[in-house]
C-alpha cells in the first residue's frame, strides 16, 4: 500500500524514532507491514530511501534501494565479506549505529519530504553502519558512494535531523523564504 509522505512542517520529521524491539519481529507484525509499505511508497515516489518519520511514524526504521545505479559504490563489505549491491538491495534496517571515515565530500541531495528542493550537502564519503534487520540479524556494512550517503540521510531522519540541517549556512539563508513557505503550506493544509 502506498502511504502518504509527510512534508516539511510536520513535527514528526523532527522526532527521534523509538528503538525497534524485540527482534526478530514475528510474521504479521505491524512494523513488517509498515516496512513493506514504505518500500512500495519509496518506489512509487522514485526515491532511493525513506524513513519511518516520513510516513508519520517515529520509529528507527528505514528502507534504501540504490540498485538503479549499480556502479554507485566502489566497495561494499557486509560483516567483513566483499558483496555486490544485489546481495542486500532493497535494504530494510532498524536501530542504526554509524561510524564515519574522515574524508568528506559534497553532493546534491533531495528529500521526498521537501518536494523538488535540492541542495548540496557535505557528508563523510565512507561509513561503517551497524544495522539490524527485521529478522534480528546484525549487518555491519562498510561502503562509500550513494549507498553511504543514502544510509546517512535516512539515519538522520530517524533521529529528527533533516538534510537542510546539513547545508551550509549560506545555502540555508538563501532558502529561508522557500522553507518558510513550505511550513506555511503545511499549516494551511490542516497539518
Amino acid at each position: 500500500m502506498i502511504l502518504e509522505i509527510v512534508q516539511y512542517g510536520d513535527p514528526v520529521l523532527r522526532k527521534k524514532g523509538r528503538f525497534v524491539t524485540p527482534l526478530p519481529l514475528p510474521a504479521g507484525d505491524p512494523i513488517r507491514e509498515l516496512a513493506a509499505n514504505m518500500l512500495e511508497t519509496m518506489y512509487d515516489a522514485q526515491g532511493v530511501g525513506l524513513a519511518a518519520q516520513q510516513v508519520g511514524e517515529a520509529l528507527q526504521l528505514a528502507v534504501v534501494d540504490v540498485m538503479h545505479d549499480e556502479d554507485c559504490v566502489s566497495y561494499l563489505r557486509i560483516n567483513g565479506e566483499n558483496c555486490e549491491l544485489a546481495d542486500i538491495m532493497p535494504l530494510t534496517f532498524v536501530n542504526p549505529l554509524l561510524e564515519f571515515g574522515s574524508a568528506k565530500g559534497s553532493q546534491v541531495e533531495g528529500c521526498l519530504s521537501f518536494g523538488d528542493l535540492r541542495a548540496e550537502v557535505r557528508r563523510p564519503l565512507e561509513l561503517t553502519a551497524k544495522l539490524q534487520t527485521l529478522d534480528g540479524e546484525t549487518l555491519v556494512i562498510e561502503t562509500d558512494g550513494l549507498l553511504a550517503r543514502a544510509i546517512q540521510h535516512e539515519t538522520d531522519h530517524l533521529f529528527g535531523v533533516l538534510f537542510i540541517d546539513r547545508m551550509s549556512s549560506a545555502r540555508k539563508m538563501s532558502l529561508r523564504r522557500v522553507l518558510k513557505e513550505m511550513q506555511e503550506d503545511y499549516l494551511a493544509g490542516g497539518g
